[in-house]
């Protein structure tokens, strides 16, 4: 339907809602990253709160404008209503950037300066590295099952967006439980509250109060100032040019920037799935141009589409929810409220919006998928698990070396995986799982997907791309390096022959599902 004429309302009262939800979760990510920037890389104040997160703000504000328009187009061409897509600083390249760039320069030079720099520009090349995923986005788009696609955003929802934050909520059980309780019964029972009031801004409401009744929290001004976005030009191109003296600093940004278009591009069918349709490819664009500005004004952070669509297109939330969040987050970003916020909410109160994030995008999924195609859904949710232990295992070297134990191992060294494998945890299976989770949770998702529905050359043709990346450290592998054999690969090379050629001399009526149901076609054999 050409809905040229549709009158789509931009702001509807259930942005209210959403507003807070997607407010809080651009919160927690810009009050994380200022506080690793400024504590753990000892960042002056000036930078992070005077640079960063203007620059960051600014990256907001762009692709916010760009996904406003794009939510008004498709309304006007399907005729009826939709939900914007969110979009704020993406939360997994957030931590890659924080401790696969700019941790290692500080690092080894102590200079935060430096480190910050070297951050934007990698933050403007990554940019352009994401941007050129729409040149192969909307192909992958058309060969990838939506279970391969889904089910690796599901793995992240699960570990890193709902356990997480459900386990800040256990250890802070007075305010993180008076939260999770309103957003189960406001959000994911969707009953009415007092007055009408958000369940995501009462629930920030009473963990505060909670918390600051048990001195958990504080009225602190120190950080309050203006802070006006300017662009710094002599500083990025600095960046650039150590970061083209070090290429091997590329060997982490250009997986993570994959990582980044292959996320939008999940992201938007994730949204398709909910019933809105946005183009992959402007989609993909407009993240990496957002990037790239955020980088010009001072934030080396990467910007996305957000996980979780469906979770606000539930609420019933249109466009004046991100146009909110766009206005909210800058006028606190020049004016230096977020170290307000920081020290005023506590993460415990804000953490049940991030499980009602999780539980929706799981849900719509499991609504959005065939059932057959639930297989595919839960191992491409499975190395994001090998992802979270590795990340633990290594936090746990950290603190035990932080504790003062002397003479630890490095995670990785042979007699300690050998003790680790004698204690039932398989470190290097896990270790291989985990790097590159999501395009090996994409990839297995889409091959069992379509094994399922009997497209073997589809299926074997994911088996050779992963292949083809594990031969060159795309996944499987802690960086990039020139083409290797592994047992990884030849694996892969063995499932992608057999997938291509086993059909051929087989019967073919052994090559039809007979499970699928009645009222779907049932594919070509070896399609």
């Amino acid at each position: 339907m050409d809905g040229g004429t549709y009158n789509y309302r931009l702001f509807a009262r259930n942005d209210f809602s959403a507003f807070w939800a997607l407010f809080t979760d651009n919160l927690i990510n810009l009050i994380v990253l200022a506080g690793v920037c400024q504590f753990v890389f000892n960042m002056p104040a000036e930078i992070v709160f005077g640079r960063i997160l203007p620059g960051a703000a600014v990256a907001i504000m762009a692709g916010v404008g760009a996904y406003t328009v794009l939510a008004k187009r498709a309304a006007q061409r399907h005729g009826r209503d939709v939900t914007a897509l969110p979009y704020g600083i993406s939360t997994p390249v957030m931590f890659v950037y924080l401790f696969g760039v700019i941790g290692p320069i500080y690092w080894s030079t102590n200079d935060a300066t430096l480190a910050w720099q070297v951050g934007i520009g990698a933050g403007f090349m990554g940019g352009i590295v994401a941007g050129l995923g729409a040149i192969v986005g909307p192909w992958l788009k058309r060969v990838t099952p939506r279970a391969g696609m889904l089910g690796t955003l599901c793995g992240i929802a699960l570990v890193f967006i709902g356990t997480v934050p459900l386990a800040t909520v256990f250890e802070d059980p007075f305010v993180g439980f008076a939260s999770m309780i309103i957003i189960l019964w406001g959000l994911v029972g969707r009953f009415r509250l007092p007055f009408n009031i958000p369940a995501g801004l009462l629930a920030l409401i009473v963990g505060t109060v909670v918390a600051l009744g048990m001195g958990k929290a504080s009225i602190s001004f120190e950080g309050v100032g203006f802070y006006p976005p300017v662009p710094y030009f002599g500083d990025l191109i600095a960046g650039i040019q150590y970061l083209f003296a070090n290429p091997e600093l590329f060997l982490v940004l250009v997986p993570v920037q994959i990582y980044n278009f292959i996320e939008t591009m999940n992201n938007v069918e994730s949204a398709e799935a909910a019933g809105d349709h946005y183009p992959v490819a402007t989609c993909q664009v407009t993240d990496g141009v957002g990037t790239m500005i955020g980088a010009i004004f001072g934030s080396p952070f990467p910007t996305t589409a957000y996980i979780g669509h469906p979770a606000y297109k539930r609420m019933g939330a249109h466009t004046g929810y991100i146009i909110a969040v766009g206005l909210v987050i800058p006028f606190a970003a020049f004016f230096g409220l977020l170290a307000f916020l920081n020290n005023l909410i506590p993460v415990a109160a804000a953490a049940p919006v991030l499980v009602f994030v999780a539980l929706s995008l799981i849900t719509n999924t499991a609504h959005s998928v065939k059932t057959e195609h639930m297989a595919a859904v839960t191992i491409a949710m499975m190395p994001h698990v090998s992802s979270f232990l590795v990340t633990k295992w290594g936090s746990l070297m950290g603190a035990l070396g932080a504790t003062g134990v002397e003479g630890l191992p490095r995670l990785g060294d042979e007699a300690l995986t050998a003790a680790l494998l004698q204690q039932g945890a398989h470190f290097e299976g896990h270790l291989a799982l985990s790097q590159g989770a999501i395009l090996t949770g994409l990839i297995w998702g889409a091959i069992v997907a379509s094994v399922i529905d009997g497209r073997f050359r589809n299926a074997g043709g994911f088996a050779l791309a992963a292949c083809g990346m594990s031969l060159v450290g795309i996944i499987h592998s802690a960086s990039l390096h020139w083409p290797s054999l592994s047992g990884v690969s030849m694996g892969y090379l063995i499932a992608a022959a057999f997938l291509f050629v086993y059909p051929y001399f087989h019967k073919e009526d052994a090559l039809v599902n007979d499970n699928l149901p009645t009222d779907e076609p049932q594919p070509t054999p070896g399609e």
